[in-house]
């Protein structure tokens, strides 16, 4: 009886073990997910880095914008200032006709 029950006890022990081990079928297919997975994040890190040239290439579009307008501004204040000297000079000649 108690060699019966040991044969038994071994035999579902050795069931449970087998039923919880993979095969080499489900390991392919693990192995298969995995490749999978691994170019899917190989494609998301490209696109990633593709992502960051193209920011910072418009980053350093934006600062060139940004430095040509501060001299366009800085050019039309000289023009301006320019103009108002000459509007002065101008008035200036007029007044001064003006009291001969």
């Amino acid at each position: 009886m108690k060699t019966r029950l040991s044969v038994i006890s071994v035999t579902l022990v050795l069931a449970a073990a087998l039923a919880g081990c993979a095969t080499s079928r489900e390991m392919e297919q693990v192995q298969a997910d995995q490749r999978l997975l691994d170019a899917k994040i190989e494609q998301a890190l490209q696109e990633a880095q593709a992502a960051k040239a193209s920011a910072d290439a418009a980053k350093l579009e934006a600062q060139d914008a940004t430095t040509r307008a501060e001299n366009a501004e800085k050019a039309a204040q000289e023009r301006e200032r320019l103009a108002d000297e000459k509007a002065k000079k101008a008035d200036a000649v007029f007044q001064k006709s003006m009291r001969k």
